[in-house]
């Protein structure tokens, strides 16, 4: 049923114009593979995974086969002193394509949640050690870890921080990594890995006695997809190791295959600390995300909790380790190993980059970018921010191709699934529009 004028007002959308959106409803009705279908019955090209969710595409029966199960069997359990074995044989089967070191998992929600609790793992870690005085966090500017408390203190995207600044956390802020000299550049840039020194002026500035940790993501996702310049990862490491800080990579966009490999981190070859996860642990269709870090750190807080009779780590949620989700995410393995989707993401990524790189010249278009499957499209500016971004992602819409607008870029990262003729017609919507001199 479509949706009427009246029942538009009782849901308030998230980060939405909602004002706008009752105006003129862009809506969706069904999905299948890599396509969405509108409540008229029409086609619209799905160049964002979703939100990155859905690497195998849309209406999975395995996964939805593997849910009906799970709920038949056993729909909810609390992991408050209590657990189902689906969810330790989630964890196991997590650790055998993580970032070798890092098979402890804490699961959560959403990546806001991941995040969170990702911040509260490492304060633990430290007051266990007996350096409680490590409260302080780092991140980037233009980086983006969810919209909790802690995940809004680090973020560096301005209009995410601006009217909560009162309630948020102690965080200091490198610069991104982006430069002038860097448009057009297809994978990681060659220069701009002393940008990573930022961290070590921090430790000096603040006292590095007082940090905690420091959150990246590897490829700066929802910003428009900067990719880090070559040797920066690894100097963060190195200068996180000098300190004493712990490396948190936040991979809730990058894991699951979108960069060639499983994770960012093998990518690069760089192993954090600790490591967020979230939208396609599932596929997208149910809501989970987990943290990863190592037996280390896990023993070490354990440890400070004695022979006594209580959590060893005060933290957690109602659907922590929700068996439906696990699952899920069971299921969603299944076929990310069985299709070797991430071997074919690593495939597909020389078409799906050179046909983005072949929108240089258009009208609108004033950088791109990208890494694997996921790419940065720039947009020439309105006379205010972000206005490009809307005109444009509501265009694409019209003319049948779904994409991620954040401020005035877009991000495209299509499901591995897409054949070269789906990821041929993403590019002629994408020309067709982007090559207009005016857009409304």
């Amino acid at each position: 049923m479509q949706p009427t004028q009246t029942n538009f007002e009782n849901h308030w959308m998230p980060f939405t114009n909602n004002r706008a959106f009752r105006e003129t409803p862009q809506m969706f009705a069904r999905a299948e593979g890599v396509h969405y279908f509108t409540p008229e019955g029409n086609d619209v090209l799905d160049g964002s995974s979703g939100l990155f969710c859905t690497p195998a595409g849309h209406g999975r029966r395995e996964i939805a086969d593997a849910v009906h199960a799970q709920l038949m069997t056993l729909d909810y359990t609390p992991h408050f002193q209590r657990a189902a074995p689906v969810s330790f044989e989630l964890a196991t089967r997590l650790s055998q394509i993580l970032p070798e070191g890092l098979d402890r998992v804490f699961f959560a929600s959403s990546g806001s949640e991941a995040v969170d609790s990702a911040m509260k793992i490492c304060l633990s870690y430290h007051r266990a050690k007996g350096e409680g005085q490590r409260n302080r966090f780092v991140s980037r500017n233009w980086g983006y870890h969810g919209v909790n408390l802690g995940g809004t203190s680090l973020a560096g995207m301005v209009n995410n921080r601006r009217e909560f600044a009162g309630v948020t956390c102690d965080v200091v802020h490198m610069r991104h990594t982006w430069r002038e000299d860097q448009r057009y550049t297809p994978g990681q840039p060659e220069t701009g890995a002393d940008l990573a020194d930022d961290l070590e002026e921090i430790c000096r500035n603040y006292g590095a006695e007082t940090i905690a940790g420091v959150f990246v993501e590897p490829i700066a996702g929802s910003i428009g997809t900067i990719v880090p310049p070559k040797g920066y990862l690894e100097r963060l490491r190195a200068i996180a190791d000098k300190y004493g800080l712990l490396l948190i990579f936040d991979e809730v966009i990058t894991g699951f295959g979108r960069t060639g490999s499983a994770f960012a981190a093998e990518e690069f070859a760089v192993t954090p600390d600790l490591m967020t996860m979230a939208k396609a642990l599932t596929n997208g269709a149910v809501p989970m995300s987990a943290v990863a870090t190592s037996a280390a750190i896990q023993e070490t807080v354990f440890a400070a909790a004695g022979d006594t009779d209580r959590p060893e780590l005060f933290h957690g949620y109602t659907y922590s380790a929700h068996p439906v989700a696990c699952a899920a995410a069971l299921a969603a393995l299944d076929i990310y190993q069985g299709e070797k989707l991430f071997e074919r993401s690593r495939a597909l990524s020389p078409v799906f980059l050179d046909l983005i790189f072949g929108l240089r010249n258009l009208a609108q278009v004033t950088d791109l970018r990208g890494y694997g499957m996921m790419a940065g499209i720039q947009l020439k500016p309105a006379e205010t921010p972000g206005l490009k971004g809307s005109q444009v992602q509501r265009a694409l819409f019209d003319a049948g191709l779904h994409v991620k607008a954040t401020g005035d870029a877009l991000i495209v990262a299509p499901a591995f699934v897409s054949s070269q003729s789906e990821l041929e017609q993403m590019a002629d919507i994408l020309r067709r529009v982007l090559g207009r001199t005016e857009l409304h």
